[in-house]
């Protein structure tokens, strides 16, 4: 049976940044992901600047990976009425097809070692944990969970909301689209749902959004429900109509959670969007990603280098700065979008955000952090 210091089960943006980090402190370091790199992933391919000094760090140059940097947002009612802002920090758009590929390569260079492989469970006893694939098991001091929005692992793990229905679902295609401008991030509401939208580094305009399942059930096909709900937005009805789709058909997921999730399950600790996931709205689940990668590199670290190896104190540790950064955000999130699903409210929230810029900043600083290195 291999042994590794750390395992990582998910080879998104949470756990190819933990990698990296706990691999250059000179720990022996494993990631499974079911996906040969690069690949497409459903996401709202913003990153705030929040996170990139962190990854400078780490050795991560995301200019040289051709990211465009991003300076104002827009925010747009159903009935197409919008206001606009300056982003405090600014942030880049970046494709996960790019990052993650940027980020695995990086990996590789500091010697993390990947298997191309899904993880089927994960046992804790005598202090040591087993991760079983439908072949194989490896040993590891400290597992990572960092598998993404939903995984069958969170059933074998008793997580609550893996066992109950939720009602939303996500769509993501990028497009060709000439009149979009290359720093504007925009966040553009429709009935039942909302959507954001921003430049890669390849030159297309990632479009993303969530929909309530209720609305979208009514329709026979995503491209039936772009045209007869989501065009009802006035700005999307104008990019559909000058853009032209790049994806043979656009990606979805579906049964997307957005209940309390505990960081640390049956002694992993989990990151991501794997330990909670923020709304759409706030822009910002990447940099959330990624924060919590070095939450939990930096836990790791001073549990592994301490002589007494105090499991206890570790996930107390990882919990309480969790919850310290994060918290709050979350609770902003889910207020946010309670408002956006409210045509009155939301039609009533832009036009005092149009009328004063302060409201607008407001917001994006309860949903942004600062600067991490």
């Amino acid at each position: 049976m291999k042994e590794y210091d750390v395992v990582i089960v998910g080879g998104g943006l949470a756990g190819l940044t933990s990698a990296i980090a706990l691999s250059k402190e000179g720990f022996d370091v494993l990631v499974f992901e079911p996906n040969k790199y690069p690949h497409h992933k459903v996401c709202g391919e913003y990153v705030s600047n929040e996170v990139v000094p962190y990854l400078e760090s780490l050795g991560v140059a995301l200019d040289k990976a051709g990211a465009v940097p991003i300076t104002d947002f827009q925010i747009s009612a159903v009935d197409g009425r919008f206001a606009e802002a300056k982003l405090p920090l600014g942030g880049i758009g970046i494709s996960r097809y790019a990052l993650d590929h940027t980020l695995y390569k990086r990996a590789l260079e500091v010697g993390v070692n990947f298997i191309f492989s899904k993880v089927s469970s994960i046992n804790f006893q005598n202090d040591a944990f087993q991760v079983n694939t439908a072949s194989e098991v490896y040993k590891a001091f400290i597992v990572i969970g960092a598998y993404g929005k939903r995984d069958a692992l969170d059933k074998t793990l008793n997580r609550n909301f893996s066992f109950q229905k939720h009602a939303w679902l996500a769509v993501k295609a990028h497009y060709k689209s000439p009149d979009f401008s290359d720093n504007l991030v925009a966040l553009h509401n429709f009935p039942g749902g909302y959507g954001g939208l921003s430049k890669t580094e390849s030159g297309a305009v990632n479009f993303c959004y969530l929909a309530h399942y209720d609305s979208f059930k009514k329709y026979p096909n995503i491209d039936d429900f772009n045209q007869k709900i989501v065009a009802q937005n006035k700005n999307l009805d104008s990019f559909f109509k000058v853009s032209e789709p790049l994806f043979e058909k656009p990606l979805t997921i579906a049964q997307i959670a957005f209940e309390r999730k505990e960081p640390v399950v049956n002694h992993i600790l989990m990151c991501g969007d794997t330990a909670g996931l923020i709304h759409p709205l706030c822009g910002n689940g990447m940099a959330m990603a990624i924060h919590s990668a070095k939450l939990a590199s930096d836990c790791i670290v001073t549990y592994l280098e301490s002589k007494s190896k105090d499991r206890s104190k570790l996930e107390k540790d990882y919990q309480k700065r969790w919850h310290t950064t994060f918290s709050k955000r979350l609770w902003y999130g889910r207020k946010l979008q309670q408002v956006l699903l409210h045509k009155k409210w939301v039609n009533s929230g832009v036009g005092l955000a149009a009328s004063s810029g302060k409201i607008l900043r407001y917001i994006i600083r309860k949903t942004h952090g600062k600067p991490i290195v």
